[in-house]
Order: C-alpha cells, then structure tokens, then sequence
C-alpha cells in the first residue's frame, strides 16, 4: 500500500511561522522602544528578579531571564527538533536525493559566514563568537517569503524551511560542542540514565506524549546541572518521540502541532522581547565598523548569499541534487539573502559566546542589523524576479 506524508504539521508550522514572525517583529520594536525610554531600568531589574519555587528542602530558583533562556527555549528547541525528525523521516529530507541540496545548500551557510567572521577576529578577544552568523531564523524568513506570495515557486518556501532545519541542527551541534564551559559527568549519567528511559519507551512504541513529557523535565534538570546548556535537552526529547510515515497522526504531530502555537506567538515573541532591550548609543555605530560588528554583519548578509549560493551550485554541479521546481539561480541567491536573518538563534549564541555586557550588546546590534538588510534586500530581490526568467 502507498504511503501517505501527513503534511498537515507541515502546513501548521508554516502558517504559524508567518504570523509569529510578524508578531516577533512588533515585540522586537517593543523592546527596543523600552530599552530606550525611562522604563528601561525597572524592564532590567525585571529580568534580573529571581523567580523559583521550593520542592521539599530545596529551593529551585532562577532570574526571569534565565527561565526564558534556558527553560522556554529548551521547548523552542524541542519544537525545532521534532521538525528535523519529521523531515527526515517524511519530508525534505528523508532522502538521501531529497536532502543533498537543503543540507549542502545549509553547510555554505554556516561554514562560509563563519569563515569570514574568523577572518575579521582572528586573534582578538571577539574570536569566540564565530558561531553568531552561522544561524538563520526559521520564523523571520518563512514569513518574509510569506509576504511574497506567488513572486516565488511554492517549491522555494519548502527548500528554505528544510535549509532552515538543516542550520537549526548545524547551530544546536555548535551549542552543545563548542559553547559548554565544563562538563558535570554526574549529572550527565543522570541525564543518560532519562534518556535511555525515553528510548526504550520510543522501542516498544509507547504513544501517550506525558511518558515522554514528564521524563523530559528531568532530562532538563540534569541537562542544565550537567553544563551543556539546558536547551539541547529539548533536542534530546524530540529524537525519541515517536513518528510514522503514514497519513495518521504520529505522537510526534501531535506534539509539534501543540507546540507550534505557544512557540511562536509565546516564547519566541517573550525571548525577542527580553533580548533585544538595546539602548541605542552613538558609540554602537562606531561598533558596526569594527571587526565584531563587521563579522556578523558581513557573515550574515555576505556570507550566508555567497555560501547557500555557491554550496547550491557545486551541489547541482557534481550532481548531487537539483533545483527546486520552477526556480533558477537568481531565486537561490535571493533565498540566501533571507538566510541572513539570523535574529533569534544569532542573538542566543552571542549571548553564549562572550562574558562582557557591551560585546552582547554590539554583538546584538549588529545581528539586528544584518537580519534587516538581509531581509529587507533579499525581499527586494525575489521580488523583483516575479517576471524574470533566471
């Protein structure tokens, strides 16, 4: 019998990536309005203020701004991760074939803009921020081609969520391999212990999603005592949820599609809202031009145009993939620009990358700016290509 893709979780996440990421834009200017008025000091001493609970003798408590970015976006993660598990067993990736341009097209992505960014900081404190223009924002840009329309083949959206993927996973691997400081190996066992658990209930196909729920809190427990940042328990989780690859509805879908939309008009909106409050000051333009600001900037808009472009291009070349239907090279140039909005996953990992208040915030800056040009030019472009031949 013929399987069927139910592509129904497809469907939910982009159209709730497009009104979250015009929703994530609005709490993006809002922050940036606070951060500039005289509110902004009581919003800072609201992120700083702890918020915890007591559980028998001890007592569980983190800043505002620590739940949002270890806690809610360990469940961004975990959205992110079902997704790759999706495409790969049903989707843009499920095939070798089917895979090779979106993860080539994704690996230029990330190799080239950090490349350039090694190159601007090469030898100077900023040096470890290399993995801030690897990241594109699967929301911002899904909703940008949105706003398209029919200017560009229906085919391209479906590339570019999968590249998105693809540098999603580049991005969590980075994470977990070059941005943990010390590793706690017993809480790690612990977190091994969970996880084992977690699998043998994905072996023997156990359905309801609070067997894997419950453990999932625990495996963040000791995910975030372990070291490695808390936020790749999430990825851990959605690897062992269940799927399927016919038309009835996985515990995996089920998941994603509950998540989908707490996820992007919640969490996504609440973590732009606590990490873009950038006070503007004029020496930050001066930070543009310098080789922090410089690297993301020139990695995001650059880097990320030249290195889907060229990836893609070898791919084709050698044969390893072909175009997507109906598109020709100046929609893959474009999309690349769109790769460039870097905003959520960038600005997270600037704020892994150094210890320092004002490289956060030039780094922060800078990877705002580099998703507006980006976006806002690589909108242009595709555009422009509606009644031009490639």
């Amino acid at each position: 019998m013929t399987k069927l893709l139910n592509l129904q979780a497809f469907k939910d996440f982009f159209r709730s990536g497009q009104i979250g990421g015009i929703l994530l834009m609005v709490c993006v200017v809002i922050s940036l309005s606070i951060a500039n008025s005289g509110y902004k000091e009581e919003f800072s001493s609201l992120l700083s203020t702890d918020l915890g609970f007591t559980f028998g003798t001890k007592a569980y408590s983190f800043t505002v701004a620590a739940w949002i970015n270890d806690a809610l976006m360990a469940v961004f993660f975990l959205l992110v991760g079902l997704e790759i598990k999706r495409e790969l067993v049903e989707g843009e990736l499920s095939s070798v074939k089917k895979a090779s341009l979106p993860v080539v097209a994704a690996l230029g992505g990330m190799l080239v803009p950090a490349f350039i960014y090694f190159i601007f900081n090469s030898g100077s404190p900023t040096a470890s921020g290399w993995g801030i223009p690897m990241a594109t924002d699967i929301a911002f840009a899904l909703a940008i081609i949105a706003m398209l329309g029919k200017s560009v083949p229906p085919s391209l959206k479906i590339f570019l969520a999968a590249l998105a993927i693809v540098d999603d996973l580049g991005a969590i691997l980075v994470i977990a391999i070059f941005y943990t400081d010390q590793v706690h190996f017993d809480y790690l066992i612990w977190a091994g212990g969970v996880l084992l658990l977690l699998l043998i209930f994905n072996y023997f196909k156990v359905k309801p999603l609070y067997f894997y729920l419950v453990p999932g809190i625990v495996l963040w427990y000791f995910i975030h005592h372990s070291g490695i940042h808390a936020t790749i328990a999430g990825v851990l989780l959605a690897l062992t949820v269940p799927a399927n690859t016919t038309n009835a509805e996985s515990p995996l879908e089920k998941l994603e599609h509950l998540l989908n939309g707490p996820v992007n008009y919640f969490i996504m909106p609440i973590f732009a809202l606590a990490n873009t409050n950038i006070t503007f000051q004029k020496e930050m333009l001066g930070g543009l031009i310098s080789p922090l600001g410089l690297g993301i900037v020139t990695g995001l808009f650059a880097g990320k145009t030249i290195g889907v472009t060229l990836f893609s291009w070898l791919a084709v070349k050698f044969k390893l993939g072909s175009l997507p239907s109906g598109s020709g090279w100046k929609h893959i140039i474009g999309l690349g620009m769109l790769a460039g909005i870097g905003f959520t996953m960038s600005i997270f990992i600037s704020l892994l990358s150094f210890s320092d208040e004002m490289n956060i915030t030039e780094a922060k800056f800078a990877v705002l700016c580099a998703s507006v040009i980006s976006g806002l030019i690589g909108f242009v472009f595709l555009k422009s290509t509606k009644k031009t031949k490639a």
